[in-house]
């Protein structure tokens, strides 16, 4: 690789590609250890939820009242841990307007006919949003649109399913939007292999 010679305002100094390869490679190496430790630390809401029994047929909790599972593109209403509706069909939010997972959030608003501030149609007045029920900041939302169909974030259900989403959840309830590989992971953490 060879060595290479600069100026610098103190004079002149002698430096390796070498050097600065390993010095970047050991920067980067070191930002990954601080960034990557820590997100794999479970939230508390996360440590309770995977406390408690999963409801059956979902990657949920039994305290959720409502259930989504972005991998498999499902959702399910809850009552005292027994599934009422669902698996029902839904899309979520597309790349890079993703639906956030969360293990306690809960249902803030709930407005029959909202019209979105951040969504608009062709001729530039906002979407509507029908049956729309909050669960996270950055108006997360469940509500009546086309399940093949990307969201800007929210939750798309059928018309009817967004009906019985508006009219069984209450403020307060608690939401539960998860992937199920890693809920499964969580719960049935694999022991480390042992080293010879």
């Amino acid at each position: 690789m060879g060595t290479r010679r600069f100026a610098s305002a103190t004079g002149t100094r002698t430096g390796t590609r070498r050097a600065v390869l390993a010095t970047v490679v050991a920067a980067i190496g070191l930002g990954g250890a601080l960034v990557a430790g820590p997100a794999f630390a479970e939230s508390p809401a996360a440590q309770r939820a995977h406390a408690e029994p999963l409801v059956e047929g979902t990657p949920c909790s039994v305290s959720a009242k409502a259930c989504v599972d972005l991998e498999s593109q499902q959702a399910w209403l809850i009552q005292d841990g027994k599934v009422t509706r669902g698996p029902v069909r839904i899309s979520s939010g597309g790349n890079g307007q993703e639906t956030p997972i969360g293990h306690s959030l809960r249902v803030y608003r709930k407005e029959k006919d909202h019209l979105s501030q951040e969504s608009r149609l062709p001729n530039g007045d906002p979407a509507p949003m029908p049956w729309s029920v909050f669960f996270n900041d950055g108006g997360i939302a469940f509500h009546s649109g086309s399940p093949d169909r990307s969201s800007a974030g929210c939750i798309h259900l059928e018309p009817a399913d967004a009906e019985a989403w508006f009219t069984y959840l209450q403020i307060g309830d608690m939401v539960q939007v998860v992937k199920a590989s890693e809920e499964m992971a969580a719960r049935n953490p694999q022991p480390a292999p042992a080293h010879q």
